[in-house]
């Protein structure tokens, strides 16, 4: 048997007349940028997201990038300092590079993966203006301690939630603390479009409304203002997708945790290291990563059991060129789990017979 780690086609094949509808009712009214379907969108994204408002931009880091400067966190040649996660893909960090922002390293918690409050505390400096944590794999990092340092420090929160749709989440009504969360909604992601999207929302109207004038770079509006917008414009077609797939949602979520469930279940007494669930974090399992220390031989072992399996991720950002800032390097914590994570294939239309070829095979490799 042959399992892809992910295959987008079951989705599509599931949704395909719901979807084929929506495309021709788009495609019909002539209107393909920032109409209706993505008014729509960003109202129906809010209120999924738990925020008053919501900007669809055209892809999770643009959500992010264009979050900090509308924010006023990042303002222009002041190498205001952000400080984020090592375990994340590049474009996470990407986003503080483009909007002009510094990215400074603070190390992970050894169980959750996501942003260690301690070290983010350490990490701060005279030129810190925001945090950036990163919910890794579908759970969120410890938001209220995060917070807690930000108002301490007087720093803005922006969140990288484009591996967390709809994980347990509260914006606070009033918040003292500058707070937006941006989401991808790249074709892999659990809530995915058929090409790139993204979106941010927040409380604060206001941050939500500069994003809408600075995705709109080219608009007179934007360049009026002091600081350069983008061409970031969310599409209505792919709007009406998400509008679409917006409803299977939280059963598709439910399907990722049964799933999990079931594999947890299955490698409990094994020497893998499984997620954990926090009760005060839900999670929704974008990827189901364990942690090995034979990984390398676990992942060839899978291989040629037909078995598809990825890392997430191979290379910890601060060790990238691109991204390298000096005293980024002691991150321990995050320099040894790297070296055991696999994901395994979890999606919503895997299998149950494909699940349990997953569970037999890891368990083989376990026994020899």
């Amino acid at each position: 048997m042959s399992i892809p780690f992910l295959d987008l086609s079951r989705q599509h094949k599931e949704l395909a007349s719901v979807l084929n509808a929506s495309l021709e009712r788009t495609l019909a009214r002539g209107v393909y940028i920032l109409g209706p379907e993505v008014e729509a969108f960003e109202t129906e994204w809010a209120k999924f997201s738990s925020a008053s408002s919501a900007a669809g931009v055209a892809s999770g880091t643009d959500a992010l990038a264009l979050a900090l400067i509308a924010s006023g966190a990042v303002r222009p040649e002041h190498d205001d300092e952000v400080i984020t996660s090592p375990l994340t893909a590049g474009y996470s960090v990407l986003a503080i590079k483009n909007a002009g922002g510094v990215p400074v390293f603070a190390d992970i918690d050894p169980q959750a993966l996501t942003l260690d409050p301690d070290p983010v505390r350490q990490a701060i400096t005279p030129r810190t203006r925001a945090i950036m944590p990163v919910h890794l794999y579908g759970q969120l990092a410890d938001m209220p301690a995060i917070k807690q340092i930000a108002k301490r420090h007087g720093l803005t929160v922006i969140e990288d939630a484009a591996q967390a749709h709809g994980a347990t989440r509260e914006f606070e009504s009033g918040d003292s603390v500058p707070h937006a969360a941006a989401f991808s909604f790249y074709p892999t992601k659990n809530l995915g479009a058929i090409g790139d999207a993204g979106a941010a929302v927040s409380n604060d109207t206001t941050l939500i409304d500069r994003v809408k004038i600075l995705r709109q770079g080219g608009h007179e509006p934007a360049l009026q203002g002091s600081v350069p917008g983008r061409n970031s414009r969310l599409d209505e077609i792919q709007a009406s997708i998400l509008r679409v797939k917006l409803g299977y949602l939280d059963d598709w979520n439910e399907r990722r945790r049964a799933i999990a469930r079931r594999y947890n279940d299955a490698f409990k007494n094994t020497s893998l290291s499984l997620p954990e669930e926090s009760k005060e974090r839900r999670h929704v399992y974008h990827i189901y990563a364990v942690r090995s220390d034979r990984r390398d031989a676990l992942q060839s072992h899978l291989r040629l059991r037909g078995i598809e399996t990825m890392i997430h991720y191979p290379f910890l950002v601060h060790r990238q060129p691109l991204f390298r800032q000096a005293g980024s390097g002691n991150l321990p914590v995050a320099e040894r789990e790297a070296k055991r994570i696999l994901s395994l294939p979890l999606y919503p239309q895997l299998r149950d017979d494909e699940i349990q070829e997953v569970i037999d095979a890891v368990l083989e490799f376990e026994e020899s």
